[in-house]
């Protein structure tokens, strides 16, 4: 079952999404950061969306209860923060529900990823014409193990065959098509899967080649092969019908 803010819920389940965001206005998004103690990373992930504030978009720390003054630092450099009970996929549903009207779409960024340059431009254009309701971009890994680029090379891949988008690689979605969707599912993982199922209902993903750079951080603490092997066995019993709920305890390590 999928839960989302009041907000977000469509008024009718039939709802459709296909109002073009052509038009002389400017596509303004809401870019969703949900955090959990993320003190040693929140300023400079958010020092690098102020230019986008300073363009009219606006930016939404959803933090899920940090103990470690990450609140403190994002509020600055923020325009709004929240404090809502941990797990991402509330986090996130929570911030879109916090961005106010002026908001055409929102895209959800992890503390640790980094938009390309002129990533905003290539979303606005990419939704203008209400054909593609959501999307991601390709990505990037930075870390030390020269296995990353071909994960990466991987993840893209595997992304642009199946439709499915994951967290890493920077989702976005116009404000209807989240709606008639009711945002992502409140499952502890997988909640990426879920969404892109949901949206590939309303339409084809728009598979930017822009990448965006996530950190490397899990699989330099785990290894990138043994992350990998781990994530595609969660993935498999996944999509064999295992909860999430048993499938999170495997998954908090690398989280």
């Amino acid at each position: 079952m999928r839960h989302a803010p009041t907000e977000l819920l469509p008024a009718s389940p039939r709802i459709v999404c296909s109002a073009a965001l052509s038009g002389p206005r400017t596509v303004r998004i809401a870019v969703i950061v949900p955090t959990l103690n993320e003190a040693a990373i929140i300023e400079d992930a958010l020092r690098a969306l102020q230019p986008l504030r300073a363009a009219g978009h606006s930016v939404i720390v959803a933090d899920g209860g940090s103990v470690d003054g990450t609140t403190a630092l994002a509020a600055p450099l923020a325009d709004t923060v929240i404090i809502v009970p941990a797990g991402r996929a509330h986090q996130m549903n929570a911030g879109a529900a916090a961005a106010t009207r002026a908001a055409h779409a929102f895209l959800f960024l992890h503390a640790d990823t980094r938009l390309p340059a002129g990533g905003l431009q290539a979303i606005a254009g990419a939704l203008r014409d209400g054909r593609r309701q959501w999307g991601r971009f390709d990505i990037a890994i930075a870390g030390r193990s020269r296995w990353l680029p071909v994960v990466a090379a991987a993840m893209n891949a595997r992304s642009r065959i199946t439709g499915i988008a994951t967290g890493d690689q920077a989702m976005f979605v116009t404000r209807g098509a989240l709606a008639a969707t009711g945002g992502f599912p409140e499952w502890p993982l997988m909640e990426d899967i879920g969404l892109s199922r949901a949206l590939k209902r309303i339409s084809p993903p728009v598979a930017l080649r822009l990448r965006a750079t996530t950190s490397g951080r899990r699989w330099d603490q785990r290894g990138p092969l043994r992350t990998v092997a781990l994530m595609w066995w969660l993935r498999l019993r996944f999509f064999l019908g295992a909860r999430p709920e048993r499938l999170v305890a495997h998954y908090s390590s690398i989280r």
